[in-house]
């Protein structure tokens, strides 16, 4: 039997059930790297289990820890609530803030999913009251979330971080941060002055006036919450601080002043794309052991030439980006293909690799992913429901196309 075939096969597998299926597609990737490493490739089980991502699974447990306890006392809806207030009813101004709020909050270490489940269904119920299309709030604060998702800070940003390094393109999280943020910045601000956004700029709202007006004060010990918040990004930025273990010693600060508690917390973490990204990363550590990494660069590089490698990168990792997880399977499959890539077709490594980050990312608007999806729950009216969902959808899979040659033509 061929194990490099069989490896692909498996990864293959557990890409097609993470987009058909609600399994937790690491615990199965996990499952299958046994079953191929020990049973059908003869390797000891502690081969096999020295694929798991220990260093990356601290960061990412303790960089949510410190978040989730912020966001449990109540410190980053706060934060949330006055950004909104500097609208005072403007509002075409007031979808531009939530895009603003939600890629500064998702940049500083929420990240995208965290943020949009924070800021979603606020801007939503804003955009209600003020007579703001939904569609339109939705773009903009859903593509503001994606915005900051690749943040040095951020847990997607944390996991391509890894991945990059891996593949000797360390040294570009700014770079990749930029290019993406860039990257859904201009579709957001275009769809949303292409369908009508210029028109609301044209009169204020007392509803939206009366939303940020009512924001909640903050406390001593919010502004204590962001302060440690604040001397972890300074320690990570100037003394060279690895963030997980800096952010594990602000979760324990937090927990020690009283300021929030850790156990409440520790049940909110978002631990299933955790285990989904980690278990994931095993499978594709067992491709690199059996060879069969090499075998399923060659099948993408079968499909694309040297002019338009960018652009089929983008296509095929948004394409399943749109069914899929972006963090926890599409970019730790693709991303480590980047240097047999380059081997066979030329090109700029750094281009290819942005190319799979930012095409993956504009895709997530789609309802069918997690950021689309908080737009749509945060919706009141249930006859606005459908007309929306159908749009965002229609929104999401149309960025397979604009990200291909978005980064077709730039990357």
């Amino acid at each position: 039997m061929n194990l490099a075939w069989t490896s692909v096969g498996a990864l293959v597998l557990a890409i097609v059930l993470s987009c058909v299926t609600r399994i937790n597609v690491g615990v199965f990737a996990i499952a299958l790297a046994w079953i191929v490493g020990v049973y059908l490739g003869a390797m000891p089980v502690a081969t096999v289990m020295g694929g798991f991502p220990t260093a990356l699974f601290l960061t990412l447990v303790g960089v949510t820890l410190l978040f989730t306890m912020a966001q449990c006392n109540g410190t980053l809806d706060r934060v949330a609530h006055h950004a909104v207030r500097i609208c005072r009813g403007h509002r075409g101004v007031v979808p531009i803030m939530y895009f603003v709020l939600a890629a500064s909050l998702a940049s500083i270490g929420p990240g995208n999913i965290s943020t949009a489940a924070l800021v979603a269904p606020m801007a939503m119920t804003t955009a209600a009251k003020a007579n703001i299309p939904l569609f339109l709030m939705a773009i903009m604060v859903g593509n503001g979330a994606q915005a900051g998702a690749l943040s040095p800070f951020a847990p997607t940003g944390i996991i391509v971080t890894g991945l990059m390094n891996k593949i000797g393109l360390g040294g570009h999280e700014l770079r990749t941060y930029i290019a993406n943020l860039l990257a859904h910045a201009l579709v957001a601000f275009g769809g949303y002055l292409l369908f009508g956004g210029w028109r609301l700029f044209a009169a204020r709202s007392s509803h939206a006036a009366e939303e940020v007006a009512g924001a909640i004060e903050f406390t001593g010990k919010h502004a204590l919450t962001l302060a440690v918040i604040g001397c972890v990004l300074i320690a990570v930025l100037f003394l060279n601080a690895n963030i997980g273990m800096a952010a594990f010693t602000g979760a324990v600060a937090l927990s020690t002043l009283r300021l929030a508690e850790t156990e409440p917390a520790i049940r909110k973490m978002p631990w299933t794309p955790i285990l989904m990204v980690c278990g994931v990363s095993v499978l594709v550590a067992l491709l690199e052991k059996t060879k069969g990494l090499d075998l399923f660069t060659e099948l993408l590089a079968s499909i694309a030439s040297p002019g338009t490698l960018t652009g089929v990168v983008a296509f095929v990792t948004g394409l399943i980006s749109v069914y899929s997880s972006t963090s926890a399977v599409v970019l730790p499959a693709f991303l480590p293909t980047v240097p047999g890539l380059i081997a066979r077709l030329g090109g700029d490594a750094f281009g290819v690799a942005t190319s799979m980050n930012v095409g993956a990312h504009l895709v997530d608007m789609s309802p069918l992913s997690t950021t689309g999806a908080m737009c749509i729950a945060g919706i009141a009216d249930p006859t606005l429901v459908r007309p929306t969902y159908n749009k965002l959808l229609a929104w999401g899979l149309s960025m397979t196309i604009i990200g291909a040659l978005g980064c077709w033509l730039f990357f």
